[in-house]
């Protein structure tokens, strides 16, 4: 983002001097000359390196993405229903309150953050109170119906305000002790968000405007608490340097690009090419030395399938007709060892090892052509349901670090996934007990290998 300068002109005073015999004029360099000398000029702050910009910038994009996906919120919860449609773990309705017990545990148990536990529960009682009231004053004016159909408050999600709220309780309190902490905190209140999409209680824009309201919330609670103290904090001498440990202990989250190095429709002949897609998830790793650690992560990796025409067996084409699968979406997870090596103080390379499982989503299988009469010329044929599947990765990273505590990390990574995938045909197919114990029936084994790249940013501790 191109940074925008704000430009202010000097105001020239002029001075009038009395003489004895005659009043000398003075030229406008002079002037400046002696201004710069008596009077030292303030120079105004950029436009994006103000204080209240830089704290409206999350929001202001959490706001936006909302309003953008307003439209699209019935597609984006088919999306969940074809991944998980029967999911229902309430882990959201006590998550959200993780980063807040984290900051009290860390304050009973001696480490200092940002403020006393007194300022900052004055701090975190007034970033309730102003979330509550946002909050409640929104949801029950808009009225939008739950996804779930129970009851007209959808809008927006008290939850997801709740977590990030407590997660910026968290972030304020000792997001400078250590990133680690802010990375903890908005990744809990992250999942929190997505919890209540996965159990059909939000829409996604519900989730995105809270979360926007959790973090404006918290901003305004230390703001007026911290003009009744008039400074920013009771601990900010002790805290002026971020320090990291003698080990390279990280947590991160990663956003890159997949790119597939096999056909992984190849045996069901869905695919015939190599596809592209993106990752994006958590990372972390646990030093018992300067060399060697435990690591492991949690993966979402997406590709599209391109569409296949139809031909004959004996090559002539089928009109334009063509064959079109849902993208394939993995969920992975694994552990295992990590090494490091410091080459100075700003270089470092990771090295891993994991093994874990990937759960692979559910799709279907259509053909799409103009004389086919539905709304959008579609014409689904079957679904197919993929195992879970052992999967192994490897990689290597390089990071950068800012500081002792921080750093951005460049990462590329191997995954091997042998799937074994089911076919379920439609009811025009299970009509034919031929075609129906043949089709319905049908089992691929597909390897699926993919090397990732992309960026993480790594928080040590």
């Amino acid at each position: 983002m191109k940074k925008i300068a704000l430009a202010s002109g000097i105001l020239l005073h002029l001075f009038c001097i009395k003489a004895q015999d005659t009043i000398q004029s003075r030229n406008l360099q002079r002037d400046i000359a002696l201004m710069n000398t008596n009077l030292p000029i303030k120079e105004s702050t950029p436009f994006f390196k103000k204080e209240w910009v830089k704290k409206s910038v999350a929001p202001a994009i959490l706001f936006t993405a909302a309003a953008a996906t307003w439209g699209e919120k019935e597609n984006i919860r088919e999306v969940r229903n074809r991944y998980l449609p029967n999911f229902k773990v309430k882990y959201d309705d006590y998550l959200q309150y993780a980063p807040a017990v984290a900051v009290y545990g860390l304050k009973l148990g001696g480490v200092k953050g940002r403020n006393n536990i007194g300022r900052a529960t004055l701090s975190y009682g007034a970033s309730l109170a102003i979330m509550a009231i946002l909050v409640n004053s929104i949801k029950y004016t808009a009225k939008v119906e739950r996804p779930d159909g129970s009851k007209n408050n959808s809008f927006p999600s008290g939850h997801a305000a709740m977590a990030f709220t407590n997660a910026s309780f968290l972030h304020k309190e000792y997001g400078m002790v250590n990133p680690a902490y802010s990375i903890a905190g908005y990744g809990s209140a992250t999942l929190t968000g997505l919890g209540r999409n996965l159990n059909n209680r939000h829409w996604v824009p519900d989730i995105l405007a809270g979360a926007a309201i959790g973090i404006i919330a918290t901003e305004l609670g230390y703001f007026f608490i911290d003009k009744i103290y008039k400074n920013k904090g009771d601990n900010l001498s002790i805290l002026s340097r971020v320090q990291g440990n003698d080990y390279p202990s990280f947590l991160s989250l990663k956003m890159g690009t997949a790119l597939g190095t096999t056909n992984f429709l190849r045996e069901s002949e869905l695919d015939d090419k190599k596809q592209t897609g993106f990752e994006g998830g958590l990372e972390g790793a646990y030093f018992f030395s300067k060399k060697w650690g435990v690591g492991a992560d949690i993966t979402f990796s997406s590709f599209p399938i391109k569409s296949q025409r139809i031909t004959f067996d004996d090559g002539q084409d089928f009109g334009d007709h063509e064959v079109k699968t849902q993208s394939m979406g993995f969920l992975s997870a694994g552990i295992g060892p990590y090494f490091s090596h410091e080459f100075s103080d700003k270089w470092q390379l990771t090295l891993k090892l994991t093994g874990g499982y990937a759960a692979t989503a559910s799709g279907k299988v259509s053909v799409k052509g103009n004389d086919i009469d539905t709304p959008n010329h579609e014409l689904q044929i079957a679904r197919y349901k993929p195992k879970p599947a052992f999967r192994w990765n490897t990689g290597a990273s390089m990071t950068y670090k800012f500081n002792p505590g921080l750093g951005l990390t460049f990462y590329t990574d191997y995954n091997q996934i042998n799937s074994t995938i089911r076919y379920h045909f439609s009811d025009e197919i299970k009509e034919s007990a031929e075609l129906d114990q043949e089709l319905n029936n049908l089992i691929a084994k597909e390897k699926i290998n993919y090397i990732s790249l992309g960026l993480r940013l790594t928080a040590y501790f």
